[in-house]
């Protein structure tokens, strides 16, 4: 009776290490999708609606020395050929905050995109059009802020609002004057404090409404990022206190309007200048996934879970540390599971990198899934949720510069 007692438990025992190394090996061979963008191309990014419509947006030089704003759909195969939105010449082309296209609901996309107002290269405006027929068709661009000032706007996040409406949240200089920061990395501006702004748009590119402050003194140029939990709008920044403490907070919009700043981790990162380097969010249902970078003592990379809809937040996770860039993406997947992609400074030069994580911890190996740089012309890499495909995309900084793209089937 011993004998099949123990060959039992060396079943068992072996099972259990090929589910582990199962576990490790989370994700296939990372494949190059050839992308629909031209020589020249830079700074993607990736969106996804609840329907499953994948899109990716990059500008493109033009013609005269103007910008286009380009998207794709993905397909499930491939990319779709390119189509455009919009073009101009007095565009502002900054690596760390660039335009997007954003699928909101099946037929209502947003894009947006920011307009130099002339005499100062720190002044700009954010443009948004509207499309009600998934991006055939674009409403006449506006402006969900109309304060006038010659000030920076942006740093864009277009997410669901209610119906068929979509919601913006934007970085608002109105209150600083136009004066900077010559300590930032990209000159932040100190007249006055930057703001957290939002306003509604409807279907037909119109303001609903006036545009209101959310957090009245945030991080100069760190980027925004927004979801839709348990029914409810999450917006994720980085704040800036009186004392330069730049943590990581969320603020949440139900029926009853936007909650108070919720602190997402005390990181205690006191720096005066502004890192250029926003936080990224993901969401389902009342589950919720915050990824950021920090460096209070030596960079590093965490994540945080919240299971209330991002109301309350636990202790994070460290993702990484020590030669860390930041630079994050996340997404979050039905099992529960959070996939955290960032830049890092690899044996061979930078590398984008990606990795599970539950709330227990790390939940399979780093991925390696492209060279990349951390000069500014490299941009944020991107990742996105397609089916049971991870989709990354990526600016190759060569000469041109030129938009890359891969996939990766998650095991």
């Amino acid at each position: 009776m011993r004998r099949p007692a123990i060959l039992l438990a060396a079943a068992l025992a072996l099972s259990a290490c090929q589910r582990a190394n199962d576990d490790r090996a989370w994700l296939g061979p990372v494949t190059v999708v050839e992308a629909p963008a031209a020589p020249g191309s830079r700074f993607p990014n990736l969106a996804a609606s609840d329907d499953a419509a994948v899109v990716m947006s990059w500008l493109e030089p033009a013609q005269g020395g103007a910008f286009a704003l380009q998207y794709a759909a993905w397909s499930g195969r491939g990319w779709s050929a390119p189509h455009t939105v919009a073009t101009g010449p007095d565009w502002f082309v900054n690596w760390a905050d660039f335009p997007s296209v954003v699928p909101v609901s099946r037929g209502t996309w947003g894009a947006h995109w920011l307009q130099q107002r002339p005499g100062d290269v720190y002044a700009y405006d954010v443009r948004i059009a509207v499309s009600a027929d998934g991006g055939r068709a674009w409403s006449l661009p506006m402006s969900p802020h109309d304060d006038g000032t010659p000030t920076e706007h942006g740093f864009v996040s277009i997410f669901p609002g209610d119906g068929e409406t979509l919601r913006a949240v934007w970085l608002d200089g109105r209150h600083t004057a136009g004066e900077h920061e010559p300590a930032s990395h990209d000159a932040g501006p100190v007249g006055g404090a930057m703001t957290l702004r939002t306003a509604t748009i409807d279907s037909a590119g119109r303001r609903v409404g006036s545009d209101r402050e959310l957090d009245g003194r945030v991080c100069d140029c760190c980027q925004t990022d927004a979801t839709v939990a348990d029914g409810n709008a999450l917006v994720v920044y980085r704040d800036r206190s009186d004392d330069e403490v730049r943590n990581i907070y969320a603020m949440r919009a139900d029926r009853g309007g936007w909650s108070a700043p919720v602190l997402v981790h005390d990181d205690g990162w006191r720096i005066a200048a502004c890192p250029v380097n926003g936080p990224a969010i993901a969401a389902r249902g009342d589950r919720v996934a915050v990824a950021w970078f920090t460096a209070p003592d030596v960079p590093r990379v965490r994540l945080a879970f919240s299971t209330d809809g991002g109301r309350s937040f636990a202790a994070p996770l460290e993702v990484a540390s020590g030669k860390a860039a930041g630079r994050v993406d996340i997404v979050l997947l039905a099992s529960g599971r959070a996939i955290v992609s960032w830049l890092e400074e690899g044996p061979s030069g930078a590398e984008i990198r990606a990795q599970p994580f539950t709330t227990a911890g790390a939940a399979g190996d780093v991925a390696v899934i492209a060279r990349s740089g951390i000069a500014r012309s490299s941009g944020f890499p991107q990742m996105v949720l397609a089916g049971s495909d991870l989709l990354f995309a990526w600016t190759e900084a060569a000469k041109p510069s030129r938009v890359r793209t891969a996939r990766a089937t998650l095991r």
